[in-house]
């Protein structure tokens, strides 16, 4: 029986006492003192008084993080199977390698000579990418997919601008099973959004993309697989919709660990694609980020006279290779890129764990890693398909990549057991739940994705629990809504926790109302 360590912890401010040190600060050097002097610190940038920090001995931080710990769950505890996320287990030799002191105490503003071996790393990160995704040039420059979707749109904006048609290509098409955040980036590219529906097999309604297709059309963003888990069937004759009104073909890369290794983005006629490297190449997600979202492009030559291709909209910076001087350097598409997304180049140690994963598996291990994925994908359908209460909408007879969207339809309709209930469920025995109510076209929606970590044990386990849910809330449906009884925070009164009252939607509020009232700032 599964049981969840239940601390009653305090905030780490409430622990210690007034002058406890967990760490002493050593005095300067004699010798030192003599040759830098005393040192004096600006006025201008001096504390008028101390910073509220809590005065805890490292014993006492040792065992109040250990028991948080001892509270949460991740991906050393389990499966983490939300759908779409990705979250695979990181390696441990590519977390020792990119939190070494020689990487991590690099500066953005170093001399480039005094870091080559990086940018070498860096180089051949860029070439990789390029070629598992078929595009011809990556920017590392973008700190997580969302951001590598807005620089993709972004490009998709400079490149009508430069053709001078930008003030009529004004819409961005979107699938209805899109991620979440393909509409926001489109959105705050300053495009109309237009929204096409999928067909019973999955596939986009290829009558519906004709019909909103026209000389308003900037572009395309979808994913492939879709976030149903599905590979579009139609994508080469969509290609040659969107490029027909010189509209440009985005790809979201939440979704590459379903083909990675058996097909590529650019050879279906994808012009741009943003790369997950905390999703398909092992670095920490959520939590345990920052992410890093790179964005690729297929060469296209956009303007003859002035000689301007897609290339030369990358944001930030690129690292290439001067072969007269032997050296590395980072280069800034200045005149006609969209620019700096962020300060300096990226977010280094997650690009360097990624080209860790790379380097570890090689190609072979890559698309071993696509087989495992959707071999674990599969398997897990042929486990859950049958149980009662659990459907699988659009198209019901096809394979699954990395993904499959279950349907708690039909047992909410008979026992009002509803998918949130069987994700909790799912954690009342241990186990994480799947990502619930998306994508919204599939009504109590359980979306799950094993990724290639995952045993065989594992998944049958996690079916099980599944089955069991399932026979509960046919039997006694009372007991599947009071779940979770074993874990260290059960169920929170949403009313409440959705109460502005109990928000603080702004930093400025906070201030105001919180931080002044204890005086703490």
């Amino acid at each position: 029986m599964f049981r969840q360590a239940r601390w009653d912890e305090p905030l780490i401010f409430e622990l210690g006492n007034k002058g406890r040190k967990g760490f002493i600060i050593p005095e300067p050097e004699e010798d030192v003192k003599r040759k830098v002097g005393k040192i004096k610190i600006s006025e201008k940038i001096l504390r008028e008084k101390p910073p509220n920090l809590p005065e805890v001995s490292e014993v006492e931080v040792i065992r109040h993080y250990t028991r948080l710990t001892e509270m949460s769950y991740g991906v050393d505890n389990g499966p983490v199977p939300l759908g779409s996320c990705t979250m695979k287990y990181n390696p441990r030799i590519a977390w020792e390698i990119s939190n070494d002191y020689r990487i991590n105490m690099l500066h953005p503003l170093q001399d480039e000579r005094t870091v080559q071996g990086l940018l070498e790393i860096l180089y051949e990160l860029q070439k990789w990418l390029a070629n598992i995704t078929g595009m011809d040039y990556c920017s590392l420059h973008p700190a997580a997919g969302a951001h590598g979707e807005f620089a993709g749109i972004l490009i998709i904006r400079k490149y009508h601008e430069l053709k001078n048609q930008l003030d009529r290509k004004s819409e961005i098409i979107i699938p209805d099973s899109a991620h979440g955040t393909n509409p926001a980036s489109a959105s705050m590219g300053g495009f109309k959004v237009v929204e096409v529906p999928s067909g019973e097999d999955g596939n986009i309604d290829m009558d519906a993309l004709r019909s909103v297709v026209g000389e308003s059309t900037a572009g395309l963003m979808i994913t492939n697989p879709s976030t149903l888990g599905l590979f579009e069937e139609n994508i080469v004759e969509i290609s040659k919709i969107i490029h027909g009104v010189d509209g440009l073909l985005y790809y979201d890369g939440a979704n590459l660990n379903g083909i990675m290794g058996y097909t590529r983005p650019g050879d279906m006629g994808f012009d741009i694609a943003h790369i997950n490297i905390h999703k398909t190449f092992g670095s920490p997600h959520g939590g345990g980020g920052p992410g890093a979202g790179p964005v690729c492009i297929k060469d296209r030559l956009i303007d003859k006279e002035r000689n301007i291709w897609l290339r030369d909209l990358l944001p930030g910076y690129r690292v290439v290779y001067d072969e007269n001087t032997g050296l590395y350097k980072l280069v800034n598409n200045e005149k006609y890129s969209i620019g700096l997304l962020k300060a300096f180049f990226g977010n280094i140690i997650p690009l360097i764990w990624g080209y860790i994963y790379i380097l570890m598996l090689g190609s072979k291990g890559l698309r071993t890693v696509t087989e495992h994925a959707v071999l674990n994908t599969n398997y897990f359908i042929s486990l859950v398909k049958d149980i009662k209460g659990y459907d699988i909408p659009y198209g019901k007879n096809r394979y699954r990549k990395h993904e499959v969207v279950l349907s708690a339809k039909p047992l909410y309709d008979d026992t009002g057991v509803s998918a949130e209930d069987i994700a909790k469920g799912l954690l009342d025995a241990g186990f994480y739940a799947p990502t619930i109510y998306f994508p919204l076209i599939v009504h109590e929606a359980l979306m799950t994705e094993f990724t290639e970590s995952e045993t065989i044990e594992n998944i049958e386990k996690y079916a099980e629990r599944l089955r069991e849910i399932s026979n509960v809330s046919y039997s006694d449906p009372d007991k599947a809504k009071k779940w979770p009884l074993n874990t260290s925070v059960r169920r929170v009164d949403n009313v409440r926790a959705n109460h502005p009252k109990t928000l603080a939607p702004t930093w400025r509020i906070y201030v105001e109302k919180v931080c002044r009232k204890h005086d703490n700032c």
